[in-house]
């Protein structure tokens, strides 16, 4: 296992900044897609995978270069950080979607209808995966999309309640996370930012849903939450708190990892996941501006405050995708530098 052994470990959530002529960007900053959006990709069907080929190694390097202890695949071949998985399994019907009001509350959104049981077809990230392992000898982490939020982010046309759906949704997870965990996966993440959505149906069956998502995996496990991307849900909208967050203590996940940087988070929260390391964002996204290793560095002594140092790993608030990549990468820059600053203060 690569895993860094100094404390205060840097990462990222998943997701970096697709380039220009890799995609639409203008297209993509309208939405987050839970079906497919094809049209995003602006080259054809035949040299989109070495181009994506290509376009991940850049996201590896910045990476690498700004100073990041365990690097992810930009997720740069997805078009959102949960569509390429969840369309892809068998009793998915992605082309004919239906509509739901999205988490904003005020438009609709197209989203898939289950039809049929779901099942994993087959290995859908693996490559992914494989790629990463071949281009960095850093700690490498891969996200999934979680369970719960998959069944929020679909139309139940089959099975006889949310929660079934989730545990058919949490076993395909689960058989994508082992293939990916054989292939030198060294973190695994699941994207859960749905269960503060609606707390009370999370309650009843989210912690159940992502133990089953996890169960056998022994490499260390994140679950994420967030607020919402920052271009796509203003930081002014965005709660003071999560309404889902100390259920998680009773997942059999490692780690938690909250964005807490843009919503002004009052980290006293997290004593009441006290058997968790933390994943803290420290990082806000919603800020066009590079911030300095000063800022980031009070950031992470806040944190501090509440986690010791052995149970803290340093991010950004959430996805970085759609962001000018430049300002991804200074933010990046002065996050590694202000957790090399602080690594040496603590000794």
């Amino acid at each position: 296992m690569n895993l860094p052994r100094h404390l205060l470990p840097t990462t990222v959530v998943g997701s970096y900044p697709q380039p220009e002529w890799l995609v639409d960007r203008a297209m993509l900053s309208k939405s987050v897609p839970r079906t497919r959006m094809h049209a995003m990709w602006r080259l054809p069907a035949e040299h989109l995978e070495e181009a994506q080929d290509d376009a991940t190694i850049v996201a590896i390097r910045d990476m690498e270069r700004a100073g990041i202890d365990i690097v992810t695949d930009g997720e740069i071949r997805r078009e959102s950080y949960s569509n390429r998985f969840a369309t892809a399994l068998e009793g998915i019907d992605a082309d004919n979607p239906a509509m739901i009001t999205a988490r904003t509350g005020n438009t609709q959104t197209p989203v898939p209808r289950v039809v049929g049981p779901v099942k994993r077809r087959g290995p859908v990230e693996l490559h992914d995966m494989q790629f990463l392992r071949n281009n960095t000898d850093r700690a490498a982490k891969i996200t999934l999309p979680g369970p719960f939020t998959m069944s929020q982010q679909a139309r139940n046309e089959f099975y006889k309640d949310d929660e079934e759906l989730a545990m058919a949704f949490a076993a395909a997870v689960n058989a994508e996370a082992r293939d990916l965990e054989k292939a030198g996966a060294d973190v695994i993440q699941l994207d859960e930012p749905w269960v503060r959505n609606n707390p009370e149906l999370a309650r009843r069956y989210a912690v159940k849903a992502i133990n089953r998502a996890l169960e056998g995996i022994s490499i260390p496990t994140v679950i994420h939450l967030c607020f919402g991307y920052a271009a796509v849900v203003p930081g002014s909208t965005k709660p003071a708190g999560y309404s889902f967050l100390a259920e998680l203590d009773d997942t059999i996940a490692d780690q938690i990892s909250i964005e807490a940087a843009q919503p002004k988070l009052d980290l006293g929260v997290l004593r009441d996941l006290s058997s968790k390391k933390i994943m803290l964002g420290v990082l806000d996204l919603g800020n066009p501006e590079i911030e300095s290793a000063a800022v980031v560095a009070d950031r992470i002594r806040n944190g501090l405050k509440h986690v010791p140092a052995e149970r803290l790993v340093v991010a950004p608030d959430c996805g970085m995708k759609y962001m000018p990549r430049h300002v991804a990468f200074g933010k990046l820059k002065a996050m590694c530098d202000a957790a090399a600053t602080v690594r040496k203060e603590i000794g």
